[in-house]
């Protein structure tokens, strides 16, 4: 597929609704990167996002693109849009806590989105990242491939990571994935792990170590409990996320294909009109499920119990009128 020129990525704009620490973080991540010429900063305390955008520029200094605040007029023509506004996960709190504030929020955000950027690719980023998408691709109208979560693309990175550690390798020749919730019923996917293009198992054997599940275990218990450890930590999560949004605006704006874990609605191991993770090839068109994933029985009833906790919220905001 061709790639853009230089000359054609000096064109694209990308919006970022949200001026907090993801917000701005991706920001600055997506400046240094050289994707975009312009990012747009949009957020209601339009004085503290004029600060940001101000720090942002000095920080651009050798980056050919402009960072500035705008309205959601200032939506219209952007490539991507990524919605990061919302309250943000405390310590002790689980994601699904935030659902009825943050879907709040969206009820006003998508639409004047929406309304203002009608070929856009929405890219959410606020928790709960799967009950939003959702409520994203329903309240914009688009197509479901044109709303796009960034689902469980961190976990999949921090669950790389943590494989990678164990086995002494580097995450990126490590091949394995998270799927389903960003959340609690999230579930790594050890039919298809693979190092070297050997499953995990045929890997140890053929390295003459064992095998060993309670190992695996704990590398997914760390994978699912990262971002609660983070928050009691520091209290925010917000460089791995950046890094992750970048890495899924870069196949939008590049046209390339990648194969990227992210949440968009569909119907999953039998579950109709919910948003939750999967391998999806990312492009300008946004993310597209072209081959079903090839999942071992138990991980297909693990799926569809994932699909069924975040459906079970998804119909409860719509009870609650929310």
């Amino acid at each position: 597929m061709s790639q853009p020129s230089p000359a054609s990525l000096m064109a694209i704009k990308i919006a970022i609704v949200g001026a907090g620490s993801v917000g701005v973080t991706t920001a600055y991540a997506l400046l240094l990167s050289g994707l975009a010429a312009d990012i747009v900063l949009i957020d209601i305390d339009k004085n503290r996002a004029q600060g940001e955008a101000m720090d942002l520029s000095h920080a651009g200094h050798s980056a050919q693109a402009r960072v500035r605040v705008g309205e959601y007029e200032d939506c219209a023509g952007a490539a991507a849009v990524i919605i990061t506004a919302g309250v943000n996960q405390k310590p002790g709190q689980t994601r699904m806590d935030l659902v009825k504030t943050n879907y709040a929020l969206f009820q006003d955000v998508v639409p004047r989105v929406a309304s203002n950027a009608p070929e856009t690719v929405i890219v959410v980023a606020t928790n709960p990242v799967d009950v939003l998408t959702h409520a994203a691709q329903r309240l914009s109208g688009f197509p479901v491939q044109r709303v796009i979560g960034s689902g469980t693309a961190m976990d999949t990175t921090r669950f790389r990571h943590e494989l990678g550690h164990h086995y002494g390798v580097n995450p990126r020749n490590v091949h394995a994935v998270i799927i389903g919730e960003h959340g609690d019923s999230q579930l790594p996917v050890w039919s298809l792990a693979s190092i070297a293009g050997m499953r995990l198992r045929d890997y140890c054997a053929q390295k003459a170590i064992d095998y060993d599940q309670d190992a695996m275990d704990a590398c997914s218990r760390r994978t699912k409990e990262a971002a609660y450890e983070i928050i009691r930590r520091k209290g925010k999560t917000n460089y791995g996320v950046a890094s992750v949004l970048v890495s899924i605006i870069e196949p939008i704006i590049t046209n390339s294909d990648a194969i990227i874990t992210v949440s968009r609605v569909g119907t999953y191991a039998g579950v109709a009109d919910v948003a939750l993770s999967m391998p999806c090839k990312l492009n300008r068109n946004g993310a597209h499920q072209d081959v079903p994933l090839l999942l071992s029985e138990s991980e297909r009833g693990q799926l569809r119990e994932s699909a069924l906790s975040i459906k079970s919220f998804i119909d409860s905001t719509k009870v609650e009128g929310v």
